[in-house]
């Protein structure tokens, strides 16, 4: 059974910094693409970065330089550090990866970012 079980979500004050972690269980992610979303408050959900199979990272433009995504495979664990946090950052965060054509999504982990 496919499980993503994200953390490390919070509560941040703008510029801080927090690593959200996405552990995978029912499939290993060495084998596939790795995903983080984001959905702030009233707003649809949205790409952030993904990770290839080949360790290609790929980043939508409001966070290129501020978070990265990693992967270490012998902990089947998925990464997003994410820097300089802003206000604009705040919302649920979603890891995610299709297995077998299907989509499988965590549950999410809170990021807020006030002072």
């Amino acid at each position: 059974q496919v499980q993503l079980v994200e953390s490390g979500g919070g509560l941040v004050q703008p510029g801080g910094s927090l690593r959200l972690s996405c552990a995978a269980s029912g499939f290993t992610i060495s084998g596939n693409a790795m995903a983080w979303y984001r959905q702030a408050p009233g707003k649809q959900r949205e790409w952030v970065a993904t990770i290839t199979t080949g360790g290609v990272t790929l980043y939508v433009k409001s966070v290129e330089d501020l978070f990265t995504i990693s992967r270490d495979n012998a902990k089947n664990t998925v990464y997003l550090q994410m820097n300089s946090l802003k206000p604009e950052d705040t919302a649920v965060y979603y890891c995610k990866t299709r297995w077998l054509n299907n989509d499988y999504w965590g549950k999410g982990t809170l990021v807020t970012v006030s002072s």
